[in-house]
């Protein structure tokens, strides 16, 4: 099992975001060490680095105490070569240990946030279309990045920081009761008012952070579409209403973020004037010992330079908790996207044996019907087909009739909600997706295009194609004269979204893309949409070669390339009508 698996719990998809799953900053911690352990002595090392270097720092303290009392006060230039060297050595020593427990921690950071981040788009990969458009394309990214990040700061950085935070604490403290039991009871005494503070910030830090990371991801998703779209904003002139959306999500994410800042401006003084009324109380108590010749004003020095260290670690560990608790949001977050489940398990599964080589293509709808999650109505309602292979089938009707639901329960983006599909007599259920979708090939509404050149999309589906094939099949699509007139041919760039190309252009190359790719079944879905008369007819033509000999499914609204279909299935209110073309109504079958 993956890791990802394995910091996945197991919950209903997205349904309901706006219930956020609580968890103690200790539980999201156990749900993401897995990624941590794998550097675990990598953990160790650095923190024992870390731990060595506030040890010098600790000897190099007494020492100057030492100075104080035998060099200083007399005036025995004699006695400071000896310390000033052990000083020394201490300090390179520290310098050496600090720096390279500092790199140490910095490398395991950043190969967790790289794992993870990993781990998390590699789910987000297995999920259907639809369950990735509820969170929006913005959110995600933020999930991805800034949320990560937080979740490292936690999981990756906290454990470093928390044992040498208490390392260090614990050893000033005891070199702080060696010199001065008293004043170190005085000084401790500040403890546990900072631990308090940062239980009391650090819950409210989190509710904080939490609603900060949601308009954030909001607003992430708000940007991504307007500026997607912003041929339409600008054609309808909405720039103002555009300007408008974002400028609130704006002010709802600023009011968040002023929410973290008040917080923070709070404990940082709090905590602050905590320290100056222990430090007070120090010096007035070590100048009533001095006075009384039960401390040195060396061992005093020593004892407000051990307390300089010693306060900034305990001001550490109430951070720790409060940032924990901030970090906390983002990991329900990350986790909110670990619950959505596949709607199909990725893993093969050896107990099936696969359709036998080479696939026909015959493809079975036994009493299928589906319901999406939480609707009330069902899209389909117990299908009954038997589709032949090489056979061409128009799917039409009206909108939301469950054309494009056909195709995804072919490709499993979804399963059934009963019944089931078969390829050549096997259940798809059975099939790990890959090899099911190693079959299947999409041609969507949408000719999706990456930012590379035409060659890497014409290949993408298979990047192992020869040059023969790959130019076959662009002579196929219509799309090879159109690419040799460019100036860098088929190493031409298209474009992020394929914007340096037209409409027409694009649709061929993702025709050449499916033709290249040699699937047995083929899904078309809605082929013509946003092309003109003349457009069209010069695509029929390649499509038609591409159908050619593949079982088909045109999902259309277009009766011409309905014409063109062997079989029409028409879908309506979650029933279907076969139907021949050709064929008089009363012919039709009832599926």
């Amino acid at each position: 099992m993956n890791t990802a698996a394995q910091i996945a719990m197991p919950a209903p998809a997205v349904e309901a975001r706006t219930r956020h799953a609580r968890i103690s900053p200790w539980a999201a911690f156990r749900k993401f060490w897995p990624l941590v352990r794998v550097n675990r002595t990598a953990v160790v090392v650095s923190a024992v680095l870390l731990v060595v270097a506030a040890g010098c720092d600790t000897a190099a303290i007494g020492l100057a105490g030492q100075l104080t009392d035998d060099v200083l006060a007399p005036g025995d230039l004699r006695a400071f070569w000896g310390p000033a060297m052990l000083w020394l050595g201490l300090a390179a020593a520290g310098a050496v240990a600090s720096s390279a427990g500092s790199y140490l921690s910095g490398w395991m950071s950043e190969h967790f946030l790289l794992g993870l981040r990993d781990r998390v788009f590699q789910h987000l990969q297995q999920l259907p279309p639809d369950v990735l458009d509820r969170y929006g394309t913005g959110d995600l990214v933020s999930r991805l990045t800034g949320d990560i990040e937080a979740v490292e700061s936690l999981v990756a950085s906290a454990p470093v920081e928390l044992i040498t935070s208490v390392v260090g604490a614990l050893v000033f403290a005891v070199a702080a009761f060696w010199t001065s039991w008293q004043l170190a009871l005085i000084t401790l005494a500040a403890a546990p008012l900072i631990w308090f503070g940062a239980r009391v910030f650090g819950t409210l830090m989190r509710t904080a952070s939490r609603a900060e990371r949601d308009s954030n991801g909001r607003l992430a998703s708000l940007l991504e579409e307007s500026l997607a779209n912003m041929p339409l904003v600008q054609a309808y002139s909405r720039q103002q209403a555009e300007r408008s959306k974002i400028h609130r999500e704006g002010r709802t994410w600023m009011r968040t973020g002023l929410r973290q800042i008040r917080l923070s401006a709070l404990y940082g003084p709090l905590g602050e004037l905590i320290e100056t009324v222990s430090v007070l109380a120090v010096i007035g108590a070590g100048a009533w010992q001095i006075s009384e010749h039960h401390l040195t004003v060396g061992g005093l020095l020593s004892f407000a330079a051990y307390l300089g260290y010693l306060h900034p670690r305990l001001q550490e560990l109430g951070e720790l908790l409060v940032h924990a608790s901030s970090a906390t949001a983002a990991c329900e977050r990350l986790l909110e996207v670990l619950r959505s489940r596949p709607a199909a398990d990725p893993d093969h599964r050896p107990d099936v044996r696969p359709p036998a080589e080479p696939v026909r293509g015959a493809v079975t709808f036994q009493a299928v019907g589906f319901s999406y999650p939480g609707a009330d109505r069902r899209v389909l309602h117990r299908l009954d087909l038997d589709i032949a292979p090489g056979l061409l089938v128009a799917v039409t009707g009206p909108s939301g009739s469950g054309k494009s639901t056909l195709g995804k329960l072919l490709l499993r983006f979804h399963e059934p909600t009963q019944g089931r599909i078969l390829l050549d007599g096997h259940d798809i259920g059975d099939l790990a997706v890959d090899e099911l979708r190693r079959h299947i090939t999409l041609l969507p509404q949408d000719s999706m295009l990456f930012d590379g050149t035409i060659r890497d999309n014409i290949t993408y589906g298979r990047p192992d194609a020869p040059e023969g094939d790959m130019l076959a099949a662009a002579a196929a699509a219509d799309a090879h004269e159109f690419i040799s007139a460019l100036p860098d041919g088929y190493d031409t760039p298209v474009g992020k979204r394929g914007g340096h190309l037209s409409g027409g252009q694009r649709r061929r190359i993702a025709l050449a893309r499916a033709m290249l790719r040699t699937a047995p079944v083929l899904i078309l879905d809605e082929p013509t949409t946003g092309l003109d008369d003349a457009s069209t007819a010069r695509i029929l033509p390649p499509l038609r070669r591409l159908a050619a000999g593949r079982t088909t499914f045109l999902i259309t609204h277009d009766q011409r390339l309905a014409a063109h279909a062997d079989v029409v299935l028409r879908l309506t209110d979650g029933t279907a009508t076969l139907t021949p073309v050709g064929s008089p109504p009363e012919a039709a079958e009832a599926a």
